[in-house]
């Protein structure tokens, strides 16, 4: 099966995994592993905070967790675009991005 853009050569099961019957996007293979390392820490962190938020019913600290999440999920290719409709450099460099997008979430 194609990939589209990418030129790689992927199958559904690179690209999709099941969980409890549900259909989850994979994180894109062509990243570092140092990126993904960093974005998954971002994305524990943020999965973490959205518990205690929800439960305190801070909506404030619930949408920077909600948005830490996203951030990193997108990052890793999780979300927005399919990956593998995507060009590997144009992949990197959003993941680059959504890094520098979260560790401005740090700063503030």
């Amino acid at each position: 099966m194609t990939s589209g853009r990418s030129g790689d050569e992927t199958t559904d099961d690179e690209r999709w995994m099941v969980i409890k019957g549900r259909r989850w996007r994979r994180t894109d293979p062509s990243l570092p592993s140092e990126v993904v390392e960093r974005l998954t820490s971002h994305l524990g962190r943020g999965r973490s905070a959205v518990g205690p938020a929800r439960k305190a019913g801070d909506e404030e600290r619930l949408a920077g967790a909600r948005t830490r999440v996203g951030l990193a999920k997108l990052g890793l290719g999780e979300r927005g675009p399919y990956w593998w409709e995507v060009d590997e450099s144009d992949r990197l460099a959003q993941a680059e991005q959504a890094l520098r997008d979260l560790d401005r979430l740090d700063d503030a």
